[in-house]
């Protein structure tokens, strides 16, 4: 003789397993899927020369750049007429170049400052940071930057001869920063920063 507890369970499963069923074919099903991004067609790299009169350097930036003067630094006036921006309107990215007279700044603060900058500044976001020294046949030394993770500048630079000048470069994206949609634009403009490098004299 089945109990009155036998009895309610069996109950249960004859009506709870067909109302599962049911619930089941109509519920969504969904897979998570990755995130895409849409493809990007790169520019050739072709190069012009920066070199306008009375400025302390040169060095050559791509043709699909476009060179602009900067006049404040957080709202307050540049050291020297001789910062600018270089923009890439395409990738909506801009670098930032930054240029100090050594005999107006402490060579050791200098240095100091652009470390803070690349590190403190992004060391919560920062999954890295990779500093290669730079040396080129024109006499440039400095250190060159690389964060990964999503922060607001994936590259970074300074160089200097020691004596006179001191220049330091920052690209950042009018974007929320995201290491996976922003990865191939920084190893792209990554190339540019490094022939910028390469070609750069002082004057």
């Amino acid at each position: 003789m089945k109990t009155n507890f036998q009895i309610k369970n069996k109950f249960y499963l004859l009506f709870l397993i067909p109302l599962v069923s049911i619930n089941a074919c109509n519920t969504n099903y969904t897979v998570d899927k990755k995130r895409g991004y849409f493809k990007i067609d790169f520019p050739d790299k072709k190069y012009q020369t920066f070199n306008p009169p009375g400025y302390p350097y040169s060095f050559e930036y791509p043709t699909y750049a476009v060179i602009t003067k900067d006049t404040t630094f957080f709202g307050s006036a540049t050291e020297n007429p001789w910062w600018i921006n270089i923009d890439f309107p395409q990738f909506s990215g801009r670098v930032f170049l930054s240029y100090k007279e050594i005999k107006k700044n402490s060579l050791d603060s200098l240095i100091s400052d652009a470390f803070i900058m690349s590190y403190k500044q992004h060391t919560s976001k920062a999954s890295s940071i990779e500093a290669t020294p730079i040396k080129t046949q024109n006499k440039i030394e400095g250190i060159y930057f690389a964060l990964a993770g999503n922060t607001a500048t994936a590259n970074q630079f300074f160089v200097t001869d020691s004596v006179k000048h001191f220049l330091r470069g920052a690209l950042y994206f009018n974007a929320i920063p995201n290491e996976d949609s922003l990865g191939v634009v920084n190893e792209f403009l990554k190339k540019d920063l490094k022939h910028l490098i390469e070609t750069l004299r002082w004057q």
